[in-house]
């Protein structure tokens, strides 16, 4: 395919923006070639300046469950942007689609809306702090909560250990109030919840999608949630992801376990700008006004974003909505699984809800530290190929794909046989 618009793009867009970016994974520097600029979207395509089209399996990263341009959200932002576009003050659509949250799902008594995912996790661990009145958070290795300072953190050495930062610009006092643990290592947070009394929180990602798709045991995070009662500490579900995702109720519904606060992000906000964050009623109390943590934003709960939203929400409510949405992501998982076992390749397709990830290992991977980084090579042929053939996805091989609602199964098919294609000639 002719790419040469997109080139240019980048080239010009380097004079402006670090790394011709403005967040970093989207300059495909995991694979090969210069990154797409998209120009539209619609239904499960999207196309570039050189108007070549792509069967999408990004999704936004992972915001566009109904796929690109669906009318109903579409249409929902035409109408509130006609009316204008943020007010600095409560509206009544802002009361509409927190009823439509709350009364379906249990997991969360009250909820904030804030401007990015990242922002909500800040605001979470802020929250925590400041009900439990203690310092510390623990958290795992592979999984990602945003460019948080006290977060942006990798395990040092040793079994549980201070954190140490995966950034520049985080002073080593931010990332000493986190402690880092293996995922799905119950001795080491064993022995850290018992030994340190100044835990405020365990932030975990239930479904960690960030660095592979590192699926948890129900059991793991079960004694994860016994173990924070037993200990007086916070669990925290980051559901930026997994939120409204794996099912309305995210992961804390699929486990049917209840953390005490939950972040969101992405799908909620229909594929507008957006982050939310929500829990007991007790402890959200303890946000301004109603109580002395402090949190605020100028475009918090903006109409426009809440209304994409509303939109989106609707349609995930109808009541075949996520069985056909899970039961496509399997359909096509399954066609990639087959045909790997069949071939004897060294990989697999590990799927939730309608999240997927190419795993080139024959492994099963709960933790980031089992992932080969040599296989990212095979990832990397792998996306150019696709590109070729047209099929995106995200240019990184750490990185999930994700299913719309606007996927066929006839796009499904040609996406599995075209991979399954690409896949012979890789292993070949």
């Amino acid at each position: 395919m002719q790419r040469s618009k997109s080139n240019q793009l980048f080239e010009e867009a380097k004079q402006y923006f670090p790394g011709g970016v403005n967040s970093p994974v989207r300059a495909f520097k995991s694979v090969e070639g210069s990154p797409l600029f998209i120009k539209s979207g619609n239904g499960a395509y999207i196309t570039d300046e050189d108007d070549n089209k792509y069967l999408d399996f990004c999704g936004s990263w992972g915001p566009l469950i109904l796929g690109h341009n669906h009318p109903k959200v579409r249409e929902a932002i035409v109408e509130t942007v006609a009316k204008g576009t943020t007010f600095g003050t409560p509206t009544a659509i802002g009361n509409t689609i927190g009823k439509l949250i709350l009364e379906n799902n249990k997991f969360i008594e009250k909820l904030r809306f804030v401007s990015s995912g990242t922002e909500a996790v800040m605001s979470a661990i802020r929250l925590a702090r400041g009900y439990t009145g203690k310092n510390k958070i623990v958290k795992f290795e592979g999984c990602y909560h945003g460019h948080v300072d006290s977060l942006l953190v990798k395990a040092g050495s040793g079994l549980a250990t201070f954190g140490e930062s995966t950034s520049a610009g985080i002073p080593d006092a931010f990332a000493k109030e986190t402690l880092v643990l293996g995922l799905n290592d119950l001795a080491s947070l064993m022995d850290t919840l018992e030994s340190n009394h100044d835990i405020a929180a365990v932030i975990i990602e239930p479904i960690p999608a960030n660095n592979g798709l590192l699926l948890q045991d129900l059991n793991y995070l079960v004694w994860l949630r016994q173990q924070c009662d037993k200990h007086g500490v916070l669990l925290i579900f980051d559901e930026v992801i997994s939120g409204f995702r794996v099912g309305f109720t995210g992961a804390a519904g699929y486990y049917h376990i209840e953390p005490d606060i939950i972040t969101y992000g992405k799908i909620i906000g229909g594929g507008m700008p957006v982050g939310a964050y929500g829990g007991r009623a007790d402890i959200m109390a303890h946000i301004a006004p109603d109580g002395p943590v402090y949190q605020a934003g100028t475009l918090s709960a903006n109409p426009v974003t809440l209304a994409a939203g509303i939109a989106t929400l609707e349609v995930l409510l109808e009541e075949d909505f996520y069985p056909t949405l899970i039961g496509n992501t399997e359909y096509f998982v399954a066609k990639l699984n087959e045909h790997i076992e069949t071939k004897g390749y060294k990989m697999h397709v590990p799927t939730v809800g309608s999240i997927f990830w190419l795993a080139f290992s024959d492994e099963r991977i709960v933790s980031s530290d089992q992932i080969d980084p040599k296989s990212m090579d095979h990832f990397k042929a792998l996306h150019g190929m696709l590109l070729d053939k047209g099929i995106y996805l995200g240019p990184s091989g750490y990185e999930v794909g994700f299913i719309s609602a606007a996927h066929t199964r006839a796009d499904l098919d040609f996406a599995a046989d075209t991979i399954c294609s690409c896949l012979d000639t890789i292993f070949a």
